[in-house]
C-alpha cells in the first residue's frame, strides 16, 4: 500500500518533505544544543571555553565534511541508511562523554560528536537529488537548516529549566529525547523510491563518481565551481558566527531573551526564505531556473548590506537588523546548499552527484568559519560579538556579489560553448 501511495507524485512529495526535514532536524540535536550554553568563567588556552569547544567540534566537522568530498559522492545507495544511523548513534555516546568528561577535556568529546556528522547532510540530500520535483523536495531539508538551530535552543532552555539539568550535561539530555522521532524519520527515508524514468530524462542520472568523473567535471567548470565556493564560504562563517553566538548578539543588542525568541526569529527567516526558493519549482526550464537562482543570492546579499547599512542610518531596529541580516544570508546559503548544483548538473548533462560539489563548498565554509573564531579570539577579541557581525554583513555581501557576477558570467558563457560535446541545454 505504502509503496503504491509513493509512486503518486503528491504523496512522494509530501513524504519526502516530512522525512527530510525530520531526519535532518533530529541530527541537529546532537549537534547544535551545546552551543546555547554560555560556559560562564570557563577558560582554556587563555580563550573562552565556548569557543574552544566550538573550535574543537568544528575542527572534526570540517574532517567529516573533507573526506565527504569522496565518501559521500561515492557512497552506494544500499549503504546509506545503516551509515546513517551508525554516524548519529557514535555522536551521541560523544555527547554523553561530554558529560561525564571532567573539564576541560570535554573538548576532546566535542570534537569526536563533529568528526561523524558532517556526512548526514550528504546521505539526506542523496535521497532528494535529481528528481523532476527536488525543489519541493529539498524544502525540508532546507527547514531544518533555517529554523534546527534557533528551534532547538529554546528547547535547550526549556528542558534545563524545567528540569534544571547541568549544563554539560545538556546536550546528551536534549540529543536522548531526540532518538525516537529520528529513528522513525530514517525508516521514512529508507521507503523513498530510486528515480524513475521521468526523473532520469530531465535531471540526469544520479549516481556514485569516479575519480575520472570528478577530474573531468572540476577541469571543465573549476572557475565557476570556485566563485560559488567562495560564496558558500563567506556566507557559512556568517552563518556559524551568528548562529553560535546567537545569544550573546541578542544581549548585545538588547534582544528580549525569552525561551521562545529564538525559535520565533529563525522560523520567520525560514518561511521568508522557503517562500522564495519554492518558486524555483515552478521554473521548468533547467536554463530559466539557473538564471533564477542567481538573481535570488544577489537579493539575499543585496538585503544583507541593506539591512546592515539601514541600521547604522536607524532606519529599522536591533531585532529588524537581526531577522534582515538572516534572511539575507540564508536566502543566499540555501540556493547553494539545496538546489543550485542539482540544476546546474542537469542543465550541463554532465555525469556527477549534488554531493560531491556541496562537500567542497562546505569544507571550505568550516575552515573559514575557524579561522574566523581564532582571528577573534587572539587579535580582536575586546571587539562586541554584535560589532564583528555588522562588519562580516558588509564584507560577505561586498565579496560575494563581485564572485556571482564574475561564477554567473563564467558558467553561461561556458554552458553556451557549442564545442564542449557532451554539454546540451535542456528545457523542461
Amino acid at each position: 500500500m505504502l509503496e503504491r501511495l509513493l509512486r503518486k507524485d503528491a504523496f512522494l512529495v509530501i513524504w519526502c518533505i516530512a522525512a527530510a526535514f525530520g531526519a535532518y532536524f533530529c541530527t541537529y540535536a546532537f549537534r547544535k544544543p551545546f552551543n546555547a550554553g554560555t560556559y560562564e568563567g570557563y577558560m582554556l588556552f587563555g580563550i573562552g571555553y565556548k569557543t574552544v569547544l566550538i573550535i574543537s567540534q568544528m575542527l572534526g566537522y570540517i574532517i567529516s565534511k573533507f573526506s565527504g568530498i569522496k565518501f559521500i559522492s561515492e557512497l552506494k545507495p544500499q549503504k546509506r541508511i545503516r551509515l546513517m544511523v551508525c554516524l548519529v548513534g557514535f555522536a551521541g555516546l560523544a555527547l554523553a562523554g561530554f558529560g561525564l568528561a571532567p573539564y576541560p577535556y570535554g573538548f576532546v568529546c566535542l570534537f569526536l560528536n563533529g568528526l561523524p556528522l558532517g556526512l548526514i547532510f550528504g546521505i539526506v540530500f542523496s535521497f532528494l537529488e535529481g528528481r523532476r520535483f527536488t525543489e519541493m523536495l529539498s524544502l525540508g531539508l532546507s527547514i531544518s537548516m533555517i529554523t534546527g538551530s534557533g528551534i532547538l535552543k529554546s528547547a535547550y532552555f526549556f528542558i534545563q529549566r524545567t528540569f534544571h539539568v547541568a549544563e554539560f550535561w545538556m546536550p546528551a539530555v536534549e540529543g536522548l529525547v531526540f532518538v525516537p522521532p529520528f529513528l522513525f524519520f530514517v525508516w521514512m527515508l529508507s521507503r523513498i523510491p530510486a528515480q524513475n524514468t521521468a526523473d532520469i530524462a530531465q535531471r540526469t542520472k544520479r549516481e556514485p563518481m569516479t575519480g575520472q568523473d570528478k577530474r573531468a567535471l572540476l577541469r571543465t567548470f573549476g572557475p565557476g565551481i570556485g566563485c560559488i565556493v567562495a560564496i558558500n564560504a563567506l556566507l557559512t562563517l556568517f552563518r556559524d558566527f551568528r548562529d553560535d553566538f546567537m545569544v550573546e548578539i541578542a544581549h548585545e543588542i538588547g534582544i528580549d531573551g525569552s525561551m521562545t525568541i529564538f525559535s520565533t526569529v529563525e522560523s520567520g527567516i525560514g518561511f521568508f526564505v522557503l517562500s522564495a526558493i519554492g518558486l524555483l519549482s515552478f521554473f521548468r526550464s533547467n536554463k530559466t531556473s539557473f538564471a533564477a537562482m542567481h538573481l535570488m543570492m544577489l537579493a539575499g546579499l543585496l538585503l544583507l548590506v541593506g539591512g546592515s547599512i539601514a541600521r547604522v542610518q536607524g532606519a529599522i531596529s536591533p531585532l529588524g537588523w537581526f531577522v534582515c541580516s538572516g534572511c539575507g544570508a540564508f536566502l543566499s546559503y540555501i540556493v547553494i546548499q539545496s538546489v543550485y548544483f542539482d540544476r546546474f548538473i542537469a542543465l550541463s548533462r554532465v555525469k556527477a552527484n549534488a554531493g560531491f560539489l556541496i562537500y567542497i563548498c562546505d569544507s571550505a565554509g568550516y575552515v573559514c568559519s575557524i579561522l574566523l573564531l581564532c582571528y577573534r579570539e587572539f587579535f580582536v577579541a575586546s571587539l562586541p560579538y554584535s560589532t564583528l557581525l555588522f562588519y562580516l554583513s558588509l564584507g560577505v555581501s561586498i565579496v560575494g556579489i563581485v564572485c556571482l557576477a564574475i561564477g554567473g558570467s563564467y558558467f553561461f558563457t561556458r554552458l553556451h560553448d557549442r564545442n564542449i560535446h557532451h554539454l546540451k541545454t535542456v528545457y523542461i
